[in-house]
């Protein structure tokens, strides 16, 4: 009796061939892009990235030297620097709702689209600061603007780093995540460098009047260029695979936060706590030291930006080489040690400073900026990596704002309010227990440089 013989798939191996090796296109999690397109989506990362914390930074650098003339100038010298301090606090309390707001499109539209927005919302915000009107001119209604302009920076930050982060990471081959993460975080230290430079530059061409009363607006206006170059970068780049599969699918989220809190609450409040020392050590070193620098101990302006820059280098090159080497030796530990080492730092940092020596002001700053560095070159991946990707983008991007309002909005206003009443050195304390507070919840989190993204 005969019977038929049954086709071959032509696409099937001959008997007794040696399977075809698994493509990038077969393995979850892995890349299939040529290197050009990833190093097209790293420099897009890093620049986008770049650009809004350079307008973040100088708010944060012109509040510390200046706003307080110019919007609150009715007050005394303490309360101005409290009430400027307190507008760059609506910043942060504004970023865990971008976060949620772009999060939400961001996990249900796709990542490129929400980071054009967040990129137009900062940089258009950051450049309406450099044309507002002084309290000389509109009275109480310039410091409300200046409010509402802050709110509008806070709510395109919170939407950036995210986006920028799930970009890099979910582009990235497997086993280089922590290398590719590493590109929108240091956009950091570089748009930091570069704000830090810009007012450096103007306060030594310009005089101490000069810069008043004009010269800060040229750094929020430049902001303007800035984002016509950022536009450009990030309109030529593609959707991440990761999140093309779940659209593919069809298994994207329909209420992305709600989703991220009820399947990864304890990475929700955890990731946040953990992230909550490297705002702290920043804004305390980038803003309230320098505040209490100039102020209290006398160190003419131009010194300190100068003494900041080396700091910023050290956080650069600290970001960097730490992110880098997460991918070889877990992220994990290396957060661990950089929250250890804040501990430490936060309790040394006021007394350096108190010396008056331009070294070890330097090593002080410096210090701090690198406590940060390890925490969060490494944390570009690992916060990404502790979401699953349909509620990644909302995951990861408000857990990180959440620790900008207890470490960013807070910390410099806290470390002010501790030295008026008692001394800087009780600021410092302060720092030292949030550092405390982000190595606890560091230790209650697991490894996950090893995991696929499709398996988180």
């Amino acid at each position: 009796m005969s019977s038929t013989p049954v086709p071959r798939d032509p696409e099937a191996p001959a008997p007794g061939a040696e399977p075809a090796p698994p493509t990038p296109e077969s393995v979850p999690g892995a890349s299939a892009e040529s290197p050009a397109e990833l190093r097209r989506v790293a420099t897009a990362s890093f620049i986008g990235t770049a650009i809004e914390f350079y307008d973040y930074y100088i708010y944060g650098t012109a509040a510390a030297l200046v706003l307080n003339e110019a919007f609150f100038p009715e007050l005394s010298k303490t309360a101005g620097t409290l009430a400027t301090l307190s507008t760059f606090a609506v910043g942060f309390a504004a970023r865990p709702l971008g976060a949620a707001i772009f999060g939400h499109f961001g996990d249900r539209v796709g990542r490129k689209a929400v980071l054009v927005v967040s990129l137009l919302m900062m940089g258009l915000s950051t450049a309406c600061i450099g044309l507002l009107p002084g309290y000389d001119t509109l009275g109480i209604l310039a410091p409300v603007l200046l409010v509402v302009l802050r709110i509008v920076q806070g709510l395109g930050l919170g939407g950036e780093w995210g986006g920028a982060a799930l970009f890099a990471v979910e582009h990235a081959p497997r086993g280089k995540r922590g290398l590719y993460a590493a590109a929108p975080q240091m956009g950091s230290p570089v748009g930091y460098f570069a704000a830090t430079c810009t007012f450096l530059l103007l306060s030594v061409v310009l005089s101490d009047e000069a810069f008043t009363g004009w010269g800060w607006r040229i750094p929020f206006l430049l902001s303007f260029v800035l984002v016509v170059v950022g536009l450009v970068i990030r309109l030529r780049i593609a959707e991440t695979p990761a999140f093309a599969r779940v659209m593919e699918k069809r298994e994207t989220a329909k209420s992305p936060l709600a989703d991220a809190f009820r399947l990864h609450p304890k990475e929700m409040l955890l990731g946040a706590g953990m992230i909550t020392v490297v705002y702290v050590m920043f804004y305390t070193a980038a803003t309230y030291c320098m505040t209490y620098t100039t102020g209290t101990l006398g160190i003419p302006k131009n010194d300190m930006l100068a003494l900041t820059l080396v700091a910023v280098v050290v956080l650069g090159v600290s970001t960097f080489v730490v992110a880098k080497w997460s991918d070889r030796v877990g992220r994990r530990r290396l957060i661990i040690a950089g929250a250890a080492f804040g501990v430490v730092w936060g309790a040394v940092l006021f007394p350096l400073l108190d010396t008056g020596n331009y070294l070890l002001i330097a090593v002080a700053l410096s210090g701090a900026l690198l406590c940060m560095g390890i925490i969060y070159g490494p944390a570009g991946a690992y916060l990404p990596e502790l979401f699953s990707t349909r509620v990644r983008y909302s995951g990861a991007g408000v857990s990180y704002n959440l620790g900008g309002v207890l470490g960013g909005a807070a910390a410099p206003l806290v470390v002010t309010a501790l030295a008026e009443e008692y001394s800087p050195s009780a600021g410092g304390w302060f720092m030292s227990a949030m550092a405390l507070l982000s190595l606890v919840c560091a230790l209650a989190l697991p490894e996950t440089s090893a995991k696929s993204l499709d398996e988180v």
